[in-house]
Protein backbone atom coordinates (compact mmCIF):
# COMPACT_ATOMS: atom_id res chain seq x y z
CA UNK A 1 0.00 0.00 0.00
CA UNK A 2 2.88 2.40 0.74
CA UNK A 3 4.68 3.77 -2.35
CA UNK A 4 8.13 5.04 -1.28
CA UNK A 5 8.69 6.76 -4.65
CA UNK A 6 5.33 8.58 -4.72
CA UNK A 7 5.85 12.00 -6.30
CA UNK A 8 3.34 13.96 -4.20
CA UNK A 9 2.87 12.09 -0.93
CA UNK A 10 5.70 11.45 1.49
CA UNK A 11 5.92 8.16 3.38
CA UNK A 12 4.73 9.98 6.51
CA UNK A 13 1.66 11.34 4.69
CA UNK A 14 0.80 7.92 3.26
CA UNK A 15 1.11 6.35 6.72
CA UNK A 16 -1.29 8.97 8.13
CA UNK A 17 -3.83 8.26 5.37
CA UNK A 18 -3.64 4.52 6.13
CA UNK A 19 -3.76 5.10 9.91
CA UNK A 20 -0.46 3.32 10.50
CA UNK A 21 2.62 4.65 12.24
CA UNK A 22 5.88 5.31 10.42
CA UNK A 23 7.61 3.00 12.87
CA UNK A 24 5.29 0.19 11.73
CA UNK A 25 6.27 0.81 8.10
CA UNK A 26 10.01 0.70 8.84
CA UNK A 27 9.80 -2.07 11.43
CA UNK A 28 11.52 -5.32 10.47
CA UNK A 29 9.86 -8.06 12.53
CA UNK A 30 12.11 -10.24 14.64
CA UNK A 31 11.20 -13.89 14.03
CA UNK A 32 9.96 -15.93 16.97
CA UNK A 33 11.87 -19.02 18.04
CA UNK A 34 10.73 -22.48 16.96
CA UNK A 35 9.67 -23.15 20.56
CA UNK A 36 7.53 -20.01 20.66
CA UNK A 37 5.94 -20.72 17.26
CA UNK A 38 4.99 -24.21 18.48
CA UNK A 39 3.45 -22.67 21.61
CA UNK A 40 1.50 -20.17 19.50
CA UNK A 41 0.05 -23.01 17.43
CA UNK A 42 -1.10 -24.74 20.64
CA UNK A 43 -2.67 -21.50 21.91
CA UNK A 44 -4.46 -20.93 18.60
CA UNK A 45 -5.92 -24.46 18.56
CA UNK A 46 -7.03 -24.18 22.19
CA UNK A 47 -8.66 -20.80 21.58
CA UNK A 48 -10.74 -22.16 18.69
CA UNK A 49 -12.28 -24.68 21.10
CA UNK A 50 -12.48 -22.31 24.09
CA UNK A 51 -12.81 -18.71 22.83
CA UNK A 52 -13.69 -17.49 26.34
CA UNK A 53 -10.15 -18.21 27.57
CA UNK A 54 -8.25 -15.16 28.71
CA UNK A 55 -4.54 -15.25 29.51
CA UNK A 56 -5.09 -16.63 33.05
CA UNK A 57 -7.21 -19.56 31.89
CA UNK A 58 -4.93 -20.17 28.92
CA UNK A 59 -1.92 -20.42 31.25
CA UNK A 60 -3.75 -23.00 33.39
CA UNK A 61 -4.68 -24.95 30.25
CA UNK A 62 -1.11 -24.91 28.94
CA UNK A 63 0.41 -25.92 32.26
CA UNK A 64 -1.95 -28.90 32.45
CA UNK A 65 -0.58 -29.87 29.05
CA UNK A 66 2.99 -29.73 30.27
CA UNK A 67 3.99 -26.23 29.13
CA UNK A 68 5.92 -24.22 31.74
CA UNK A 69 4.72 -20.71 30.81
CA UNK A 70 3.87 -17.50 32.64
CA UNK A 71 0.91 -15.23 32.17
CA UNK A 72 2.99 -12.32 30.86
CA UNK A 73 4.32 -14.42 27.99
CA UNK A 74 0.93 -15.91 27.15
CA UNK A 75 -0.71 -12.47 27.22
CA UNK A 76 1.95 -11.11 24.82
CA UNK A 77 1.50 -14.01 22.41
CA UNK A 78 -2.31 -13.82 22.48
CA UNK A 79 -2.04 -10.11 21.73
CA UNK A 80 0.36 -10.79 18.84
CA UNK A 81 -2.09 -13.32 17.47
CA UNK A 82 -5.09 -11.01 17.88
CA UNK A 83 -6.91 -13.37 20.25
CA UNK A 84 -9.43 -11.67 22.52
CA UNK A 85 -11.71 -13.65 24.89
CA UNK A 86 -15.46 -13.30 24.41
CA UNK A 87 -16.13 -11.82 27.85
CA UNK A 88 -16.21 -8.06 28.33
CA UNK A 89 -12.62 -6.99 28.83
CA UNK A 90 -11.38 -4.20 31.07
CA UNK A 91 -11.05 -0.84 29.33
CA UNK A 92 -7.28 -1.17 29.18
CA UNK A 93 -7.30 -2.49 25.61
CA UNK A 94 -9.69 -0.11 23.86
CA UNK A 95 -9.58 0.26 20.07
CA UNK A 96 -7.55 3.13 18.66
CA UNK A 97 -8.58 6.19 20.74
CA UNK A 98 -8.82 8.43 17.67
CA UNK A 99 -11.03 6.07 15.66
CA UNK A 100 -14.82 6.29 15.61
CA UNK A 101 -16.73 3.21 16.80
CA UNK A 102 -19.98 2.53 14.93
CA UNK A 103 -23.11 0.90 16.44
CA UNK A 104 -24.07 -2.72 15.84
CA UNK A 105 -26.86 -2.74 13.22
CA UNK A 106 -27.67 -6.44 12.89
CA UNK A 107 -29.61 -7.09 16.10
CA UNK A 108 -33.09 -8.41 15.15
CA UNK A 109 -32.34 -7.69 11.47
CA UNK A 110 -33.61 -10.38 9.08
CA UNK A 111 -30.82 -11.14 6.60
CA UNK A 112 -32.02 -13.46 3.84
CA UNK A 113 -30.61 -12.11 0.55
CA UNK A 114 -27.13 -11.79 -0.92
CA UNK A 115 -25.33 -8.43 -0.64
CA UNK A 116 -27.60 -7.18 2.15
CA UNK A 117 -24.88 -7.56 4.80
CA UNK A 118 -21.18 -8.30 4.42
CA UNK A 119 -18.76 -8.96 7.25
CA UNK A 120 -14.99 -9.15 7.71
CA UNK A 121 -12.50 -10.37 10.27
CA UNK A 122 -8.78 -11.02 10.73
CA UNK A 123 -7.28 -14.25 12.05
CA UNK A 124 -3.80 -15.60 12.81
CA UNK A 125 -2.55 -18.36 10.48
CA UNK A 126 0.36 -20.52 11.73
CA UNK A 127 2.95 -21.99 9.40
CA UNK A 128 5.78 -24.40 10.12
CA UNK A 129 8.35 -21.60 10.28
CA UNK A 130 6.33 -18.51 11.09
CA UNK A 131 2.85 -17.06 10.72
CA UNK A 132 0.77 -14.62 8.68
CA UNK A 133 -2.52 -12.79 9.22
CA UNK A 134 -5.58 -13.50 7.05
CA UNK A 135 -8.50 -11.15 6.43
CA UNK A 136 -11.66 -12.33 4.67
CA UNK A 137 -14.77 -10.56 3.42
CA UNK A 138 -17.91 -12.71 3.57
CA UNK A 139 -21.51 -12.34 2.40
CA UNK A 140 -23.59 -12.89 5.56
CA UNK A 141 -26.68 -14.51 4.01
CA UNK A 142 -24.85 -17.02 1.79
CA UNK A 143 -21.55 -17.43 3.74
CA UNK A 144 -19.65 -16.93 0.48
CA UNK A 145 -16.06 -15.67 0.80
CA UNK A 146 -15.90 -12.70 -1.56
CA UNK A 147 -12.26 -11.68 -1.11
CA UNK A 148 -9.28 -12.36 1.12
CA UNK A 149 -5.70 -11.22 1.72
CA UNK A 150 -2.63 -12.37 3.63
CA UNK A 151 -0.22 -10.03 5.42
CA UNK A 152 2.74 -10.26 7.78
CA UNK A 153 1.47 -7.30 9.85
CA UNK A 154 -1.84 -6.28 11.43
CA UNK A 155 -1.91 -2.85 9.78
CA UNK A 156 -5.01 -1.66 7.95
CA UNK A 157 -3.59 -1.82 4.42
CA UNK A 158 -4.33 -5.46 3.61
CA UNK A 159 -7.85 -5.14 5.03
CA UNK A 160 -8.49 -2.12 2.81
CA UNK A 161 -7.19 -4.06 -0.22
CA UNK A 162 -9.59 -6.96 0.45
CA UNK A 163 -12.49 -4.54 0.95
CA UNK A 164 -11.79 -2.68 -2.29
CA UNK A 165 -11.63 -5.96 -4.21
CA UNK A 166 -14.97 -7.17 -2.88
CA UNK A 167 -16.93 -3.93 -2.67
CA UNK A 168 -19.92 -3.86 -5.01
CA UNK A 169 -23.53 -3.86 -3.78
CA UNK A 170 -23.45 -4.46 -0.04
CA UNK A 171 -25.81 -2.34 2.07
CA UNK A 172 -24.32 -3.04 5.53
CA UNK A 173 -20.75 -4.03 6.44
CA UNK A 174 -20.07 -5.57 9.87
CA UNK A 175 -16.71 -6.01 11.63
CA UNK A 176 -15.31 -6.07 15.13
CA UNK A 177 -13.74 -2.98 16.70
CA UNK A 178 -10.16 -3.79 15.69
CA UNK A 179 -8.09 -0.77 14.73
CA UNK A 180 -7.73 -2.10 11.16
CA UNK A 181 -11.51 -1.81 10.69
CA UNK A 182 -12.04 1.45 12.61
CA UNK A 183 -9.23 3.21 10.70
CA UNK A 184 -10.07 6.10 8.41
CA UNK A 185 -8.49 4.21 5.51
CA UNK A 186 -11.04 1.39 5.93
CA UNK A 187 -14.21 3.28 6.94
CA UNK A 188 -13.75 5.96 4.26
CA UNK A 189 -13.97 3.28 1.53
CA UNK A 190 -17.33 2.17 2.98
CA UNK A 191 -18.64 5.71 3.42
CA UNK A 192 -17.63 6.65 -0.12
CA UNK A 193 -19.62 3.62 -1.36
CA UNK A 194 -22.58 4.69 0.84
CA UNK A 195 -22.45 1.41 2.76
CA UNK A 196 -23.75 1.50 6.34
CA UNK A 197 -21.09 0.54 8.89
CA UNK A 198 -21.85 -1.88 11.73
CA UNK A 199 -19.47 -3.01 14.49
CA UNK A 200 -19.70 -5.79 17.07
CA UNK A 201 -20.12 -4.98 20.75
CA UNK A 202 -16.92 -5.20 22.79
CA UNK A 203 -16.00 -8.83 23.40
CA UNK A 204 -19.10 -10.13 21.55
CA UNK A 205 -17.66 -12.58 19.02
CA UNK A 206 -21.17 -13.96 18.40
CA UNK A 207 -22.08 -10.67 16.69
CA UNK A 208 -19.94 -11.83 13.76
CA UNK A 209 -20.56 -15.54 14.26
CA UNK A 210 -20.49 -16.77 10.65
CA UNK A 211 -16.98 -15.59 9.93
CA UNK A 212 -15.83 -17.03 13.27
CA UNK A 213 -17.22 -20.39 12.07
CA UNK A 214 -15.36 -19.90 8.79
CA UNK A 215 -12.06 -19.52 10.70
CA UNK A 216 -12.71 -22.72 12.63
CA UNK A 217 -13.46 -24.74 9.49
CA UNK A 218 -10.53 -23.25 7.58
CA UNK A 219 -8.02 -24.02 10.31
CA UNK A 220 -9.17 -27.55 11.12
CA UNK A 221 -9.78 -28.60 7.51
CA UNK A 222 -6.79 -26.87 5.90
CA UNK A 223 -4.17 -25.07 8.01
CA UNK A 224 -3.64 -27.59 10.82
CA UNK A 225 -3.60 -30.54 8.44
CA UNK A 226 -0.80 -29.25 6.23
CA UNK A 227 1.68 -27.21 8.34
CA UNK A 228 2.61 -25.01 5.36
CA UNK A 229 6.30 -24.13 5.08
CA UNK A 230 6.14 -20.79 3.24
CA UNK A 231 3.75 -17.95 2.48
CA UNK A 232 3.53 -19.13 -1.13
CA UNK A 233 2.48 -22.62 -0.04
CA UNK A 234 -0.03 -21.12 2.38
CA UNK A 235 -1.60 -18.91 -0.32
CA UNK A 236 -1.94 -21.88 -2.66
CA UNK A 237 -3.47 -24.04 0.08
CA UNK A 238 -5.92 -21.34 1.14
CA UNK A 239 -6.94 -20.69 -2.47
CA UNK A 240 -7.67 -24.40 -2.93
CA UNK A 241 -9.67 -24.66 0.31
CA UNK A 242 -11.68 -21.46 -0.22
CA UNK A 243 -12.54 -22.62 -3.74
CA UNK A 244 -13.76 -25.90 -2.21
CA UNK A 245 -15.64 -24.02 0.54
CA UNK A 246 -17.39 -21.69 -1.91
CA UNK A 247 -18.28 -24.19 -4.63
CA UNK A 248 -18.38 -27.72 -3.19
CA UNK A 249 -19.04 -27.60 0.57
CA UNK A 250 -22.82 -27.67 1.21
CA UNK A 251 -24.22 -25.88 4.26
CA UNK A 252 -27.17 -27.14 6.30
CA UNK A 253 -28.10 -23.50 6.97
CA UNK A 254 -28.38 -22.96 3.21
CA UNK A 255 -30.72 -25.93 2.61
CA UNK A 256 -27.82 -28.03 1.34
CA UNK A 257 -26.57 -25.46 -1.16
CA UNK A 258 -22.98 -24.31 -1.43
CA UNK A 259 -22.25 -20.62 -0.70
CA UNK A 260 -21.68 -19.95 -4.42
CA UNK A 261 -25.03 -21.53 -5.31
CA UNK A 262 -26.82 -19.52 -2.63
CA UNK A 263 -25.06 -16.35 -3.74
CA UNK A 264 -26.54 -16.86 -7.19
CA UNK A 265 -23.64 -17.06 -9.60
CA UNK A 266 -20.25 -18.75 -9.81
CA UNK A 267 -17.39 -16.67 -11.19
CA UNK A 268 -14.50 -18.20 -13.10
CA UNK A 269 -12.24 -17.40 -10.16
CA UNK A 270 -14.18 -19.87 -8.06
CA UNK A 271 -12.83 -22.61 -10.31
CA UNK A 272 -9.22 -21.60 -9.85
CA UNK A 273 -9.15 -19.46 -13.02
CA UNK A 274 -6.83 -16.87 -11.41
CA UNK A 275 -3.45 -17.57 -9.87
CA UNK A 276 -2.32 -15.87 -6.62
CA UNK A 277 -0.60 -12.50 -7.10
CA UNK A 278 1.93 -11.34 -4.48
CA UNK A 279 0.12 -11.47 -1.14
CA UNK A 280 -3.27 -11.25 -2.85
CA UNK A 281 -5.52 -13.96 -4.22
CA UNK A 282 -8.80 -13.06 -5.88
CA UNK A 283 -11.86 -15.14 -5.09
CA UNK A 284 -14.58 -12.58 -5.71
CA UNK A 285 -17.98 -13.12 -7.19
Amino acid sequence: MIEPAHQRLSIAAQCRLLSISRSSYYYAPVPESEETLALMRVIDAAFLDMPWYGSRQMVRHLRRGGYDVGRRRVRRLMGKMGLSPIYQRPRTSDPHPQHRIYPYLLRKLEIVRPNHVWCADVTYIPMRRGFLYLVAVMDWATRKVLAWRLSNTMDAGFCVAALEEALARSEIFNTDQGSQFTSLAFTSVLRDAEVRISMDGRGRWMDNVFIERLWRSLKYECVYLHAFETGSELRTGLARWITYYNTQRPHSGLAGQTPAEAYGRIDASDHGGHAPHDLMTRLAA
